[in-house]
């Protein structure tokens, strides 16, 4: 049990040390908003900092945004970029916030290798902060599920 565990630590460290974050990637220079370490510490709280710059995921069931059913826009909790209109939220039962597709020019993609697997990490492409993943296995007419970190977002509701 202690050798299973202690394998486990070092691929996390060796995942934590050798996987470029938003924040090394922001720091390349390659977005329009780009802040330092200090000022991203202070426009976010801890949770949403580790979420959107070290590239964590917030504990599944977790997010009040799960359950936010109202029309609206769905925003970068960095930048407020608006990223996901709420028709095309639904709900995945994965425990994070799902939708099918994302708004025009909202968000980039880039391949995820961390824990033996490769996904598709999605990041604002404003801010370059990690939102989550997206699979195939969402809903039409897209067939896919950009499952969302709610720590990574906010809500406006539309006005209507």
């Amino acid at each position: 049990m202690l050798l299973g565990g202690s394998a486990v630590l070092a691929l996390g460290t060796a995942v934590a040390i050798f996987r470029p974050t938003s924040a090394t990637r922001a720091a390349e220079g390659t977005f329009e908003v780009t802040l330092t370490d200090a000022e991203w510490h202070k426009r976010l709280n801890d949770k949403q900092y580790a979420v959107l710059r070290e590239e964590a995921t917030e504990t599944p069931g977790s997010s009040p945004l799960l359950y936010e059913h109202r029309a609206g826009t769905f925003h970068c909790a960095g930048c407020d970029l608006a990223l996901f209109d709420s028709a095309t939220k639904f709900e995945s039962g994965t425990g994070w916030p799902s939708f099918y597709q994302p708004l025009e020019n909202a968000v980039g993609e880039t391949t995820d290798t961390s824990f033996g697997m490769t996904r598709t990490e999605v990041h604002c492409r404003r801010c370059g902060g990690h939102l989550g993943h997206v699979f195939d296995d969402g809903p039409p007419p897209t067939g896919l599920r950009y499952c969302m970190n709610g720590l990574a977002l906010t809500f406006t509701p539309s006005n209507a």
